[in-house]
C-alpha cells in the first residue's frame, strides 16, 4: 500500500510539472535575475555602437575603424563566452556572473577616469565590454537549469530576452553623450549596473541539479559532436546577425542617411526592441512547433530582408527592411536555444559558452565586414548581401540535418 502510495504521489508531481504553470515549474527570482543581469549586460556590450559617431569624430577614426571598434566587444565577448561556460560548470552560474559583473563595472570605471584617448584605448575597452557580452554564457544556466525539458525554450528564451538592452544603449546613450559627452556615459553606465549587482546578488540561486564538475578535456567533448558545429553555425547566422546590427546601425544610419546620433539611435532602438521582443516567443513557437520548423523559416525572412536593406533607396524602407531582419533573428535566437538543451542537456553550460561563441564571432563579422565594405566599395551593401547569403547557407544546412535529428534526439520535446 505504502509503494502504491508512492507511485501515486510521483505519477502526480510528475503531472504537475508536466501540466502545470510555467512559473510554478522553476525558480521565478533567479528567472527575473538573470533576465536583469543579461539586460544591463548587453546594454553596455553594445555600448560603443551607439557612441561610434562621436567618438570616431573626436579621434577621427576612418571607416574600417569604426567598424573594428564596435565589433572588438563582440569577438572579445565570443571568446569569453567559453571561457565563462567553463567557469559556469566549475564553481556555478550564480558566482560566475558575479565575478563578471565587478570586472565590467571596475573596466569602465577605469576608462571614465582615465579617459580614451586613441583608437587603440577604444580597442582595449571594447575587450573589457567583452565580458558584458560573455554574460549570455551565465545567464541563460542560470535560468534553464531550474525548469524542466518541456518549458526549456521559453526559460531560455525570457532570461535571453535581457538582449533587449541593447535598445537602453540605442535610446540613452547619444542623448546622455550630447548633454555630458561621450567620455562621461562609461561612468553613468556604472550607476544601474551597481544596482542590478546587488539584486542578482539577493535574487539568483544556483538550481540543486547542477552537473558534476568534469576535467577541462570533458568541457570540450561536445566538439566531437557533428550536431554542436551545426547549432553553432546557426547561432552564428541568428545571433550573429543581431548583435551585428545592434552595434552597425547607429554608423549605418549616420553615414548613409546623415541623420543626428539622436535620430539614428532611436532608429536603431526601434529595429533591436523588435528582435528583442520576439526572442522568448521564438523560444515559445520552437516549444510549440519545433525549433527545426521555426529557423526554416527565420533563415528565409533574414535573407530576403537583409538582400533588401542592400537595395532600399530610402529610409522608411531600409527601417522597414531592418525590423523585419531583426524579428526574424530573434525569433531564430530563441529557436536555437530551444534546440541547444534538447540534445546537450548535461553539458549545457559549456554548450551555452561555445554556440553563444560563434554567435559572438558572427556578430564580429557583420559588424567590421560592412565598415570594410564602406571603405573599400563605398557602400554597405556587398556586406548585407554576404550575410544575406550565409543564411540561405543555414537554411540548406537545417536541411540536411533535420531529419537525423528528428530521428535521433530522444528529449520528448519538439524538434
Amino acid at each position: 500500500m505504502a509503494t502504491a502510495f508512492l507511485d501515486r504521489s510521483m505519477g502526480a508531481r510528475a503531472r504537475t510539472a508536466r501540466d502545470g504553470s510555467f512559473w510554478r515549474s522553476g525558480h521565478w527570482p533567479t528567472l527575473v535575475a538573470a533576465f536583469l543581469y543579461f539586460d544591463l549586460a548587453f546594454m553596455v556590450w553594445v555600448l560603443l555602437g551607439p557612441l561610434a559617431p562621436e567618438i570616431a569624430k573626436t579621434l577621427h577614426l576612418t571607416a574600417a575603424q569604426k567598424g573594428l571598434m564596435v565589433a572588438t566587444p563582440t569577438l572579445a565577448g565570443a571568446f569569453l563566452r567559453v571561457v565563462n561556460g567553463l567557469l559556469v560548470d566549475r564553481i556555478g552560474p550564480k558566482r560566475s556572473g558575479a565575478i563578471s559583473q565587478m570586472i565590467v563595472i571596475g573596466g569602465l570605471l577605469s576608462a571614465w577616469g582615465l579617459g580614451v584617448n586613441s583608437f587603440g584605448g577604444t580597442l582595449a575597452l571594447g575587450v573589457i565590454l567583452g565580458f558584458a557580452g560573455a554574460s549570455f554564457a551565465i545567464a541563460l544556466p542560470l535560468a534553464s537549469r531550474w525548469y524542466p525539458a518541456e518549458h526549456q525554450g521559453k526559460a531560455m528564451g525570457l532570461a535571453g530576452m535581457g538582449n533587449s538592452g541593447t535598445v537602453l544603449a540605442a535610446l540613452f546613450a547619444p542623448a546622455l553623450a550630447k548633454l555630458f559627452g561621450w567620455n562621461a556615459v562609461l561612468g553613468l553606465a556604472c550607476l544601474p549596473l551597481g544596482i542590478v549587482f546587488l539584486l542578482y546578488l539577493a535574487m539568483a540561486k544556483d538550481a540543486p541539479n547542477a552537473p558534476a564538475p568534469k576535467t577541462l578535456v570533458a568541457y570540450l567533448h561536445p566538439l566531437q559532436s557533428a550536431d554542436a558545429w551545426w547549432l553553432m553555425g546557426f547561432y552564428a547566422v541568428t545571433f550573429g546577425g543581431f548583435v551585428g546590427l545592434a552595434a552597425s546601425l547607429p554608423i549605418y544610419f549616420t553615414d548613409q542617411f546623415k541623420l543626428s546620433t539622436i535620430v539614428a539611435g532611436t532608429c536603431t532602438a526601434a529595429c533591436v526592441f523588435a528582435g528583442s521582443l520576439v526572442r522568448p516567443l521564438g523560444g515559445a513557437l520552437a516549444d510549440r512547433i519545433g525549433g527545426v520548423k521555426t529557423l526554416s523559416v527565420v533563415f528565409l525572412v533574414a535573407a530576403a530582408a537583409l538582400a533588401g536593406v542592400s537595395v532600399a533607396p530610402t529610409l522608411p524602407m531600409a527601417l522597414a527592411c531592418f525590423v523585419v531582419a531583426m524579428l526574424a533573428l530573434g525569433t531564430g535566437n530563441g529557436s536555437v536555444f530551444q534546440l541547444v538543451p534538447q540534445r546537450f542537456q548535461a553539458e549545457i553550460g559549456v554548450m551555452t559558452g561555445l554556440v553563444g561563441m560563434a554567435g559572438g564571432i558572427g556578430g564580429f563579422y557583420l559588424a567590421s565586414s560592412l565598415g570594410v565594405a564602406k571603405q573599400l566599395a563605398g557602400s554597405f551593401a556587398p556586406g548585407f548581401l554576404i550575410f544575406a547569403g550565409l543564411a540561405l547557407a543555414a537554411l540548406i544546412g537545417l536541411g540536411l540535418v533535420k531529419n537525423r535529428w528528428r530521428k535521433t534526439w530522444t528529449s520528448g520535446a519538439r524538434i
